[in-house]
């Protein structure tokens, strides 16, 4: 691994360390100590390559957002019909209510600050744009903006019951929000 100026990986290294951090400890134990001996970096990479805390958690998360995008045109770009859509989305929620935790608790720390900090909720809203937009390249407008909550929601409710709905549940749900018959 490279230590000096030239290492192409430095700043990468520091992101996916944030939110690693943030995994183990919170956003609110997050701090450029932490994260410079989590990556492996010298403390002056912090302030070189992020203009501080703020910039890199904006920039961490937005990765994390990203990553869900991925997820959801991954499911969604092979659908060409409406049945093969209502799939996806039953096979997108499932995928990530029984994925890692990680991304459960960085979706829920990115939740918390934007409920508190108008650029977080900027990013989160751009999240949801960018989510409904591949929604309505099989959806109306307005059922996307239900599909996506139900995402959200049955997403969540999965990953913290002790008996998560079954796959007919999430498929009668989604049948149900896009005007099939369940």
């Amino acid at each position: 691994m490279a230590t000096g100026h030239t290492d192409p990986h430095r700043r990468a290294r520091i992101l996916a360390a944030t939110l690693d951090l943030i995994v183990e400890e919170g956003v609110a134990g997050v701090s450029h100590r932490k994260i410079a001996a989590r990556a492996q970096v010298p403390l002056g990479s912090m302030t070189y390559h992020f203009s501080g805390i703020d910039d890199l958690l904006r920039e961490a998360f937005t990765g994390h957002a990203d990553h869900f995008v991925a997820l959801f045109e991954q499911h969604l770009g092979e659908a060409s019909t409406a049945d093969e859509a209502r799939e996806a989305v039953t096979d997108l929620i499932h995928t990530l209510s029984e994925g890692p935790g990680r991304d459960l608790v960085l979706t829920q720390e990115l939740y918390t600050l934007a409920a508190r900090h108008e650029p977080y909720r900027v990013l989160c809203r751009t999240w949801m744009r960018r989510s409904r937009e591949l929604l309505e390249q099989h959806f109306s407008a307005r059922t996307a903006r239900q599909l996506d909550a139900l995402i959200e929601g049955l997403t969540l409710h999965r990953a913290l019951d002790d008996a998560p709905p079954d796959r007919e549940l999430t498929r009668e749900a989604v049948a149900r929000i896009t005007g099939a018959a369940p």
